[in-house]
């Protein structure tokens, strides 16, 4: 008789305790407009023909910042997204990319390994090096772009682990 009390009131605390970890995760930074495409920057860099034009929302990690004249180019290099817009780092890397800046980007601000996501136009491609390896980089004109905190890439996600048993930790 006990058992089946306490069955049924975790019926109803799973789900909710489920929603209430998925309404914690931080909404979207940046709005999919119907042109954004859903194409990696490796899929890009494949079929480049494909991809002429279209709003995309890459992000990654940065690998060198370089400035010119008048823009920066940030080699970045590339991972899926979550719902957040964030990248997963724990994930296959999805290509690499370069985001052209309008204007100077202090390197400061961005050392390798930041992780960004960036909204912007696809800009053609340009073929270069990586190491000893020719490469296929996709050109994206940067309209937006956000460079990750530690604690931002932890928001949204509990620290609450299962095991063997239910363990708490606290930070």
């Amino acid at each position: 008789m006990i058992r089946r009390t306490v069955l049924r009131k975790l019926c109803w605390f799973i789900p909710l305790a489920a929603l209430a970890l998925a309404a914690c995760a931080p909404a979207p930074i940046y709005k999919a407009t119907p042109g954004t495409l859903a194409a990696s920057p490796m899929q890009v860099a494949q079929s480049p023909e494909h991809y002429a034009s279209g709003e995309v929302i890459w992000g990654g990690s940065v690998v060198e910042v370089h400035n010119f004249p008048d823009h920066t180019e940030i080699e970045i290099l590339a991972y899926p997204l979550d719902s957040s817009q964030r990248p997963l780092t724990s994930t296959a890397a999805a290509g690499r990319f370069i985001a052209v800046y309008p204007g100077y980007v202090e390197p400061f601000n961005y050392p390798g390994g930041s992780l960004v996501t960036v909204s912007g136009a696809l800009a053609g491609t340009r073929s270069a090096n990586v190491d000893q390896a020719a490469y296929v980089y996709p050109l994206v004109k940067v309209a937006q772009s956000h460079r990750w905190t530690a604690a931002e890439m932890r928001a949204g996600h509990p620290d609450i682990h299962f095991g063997v048993g239910v363990g708490v930790g606290i930070r």
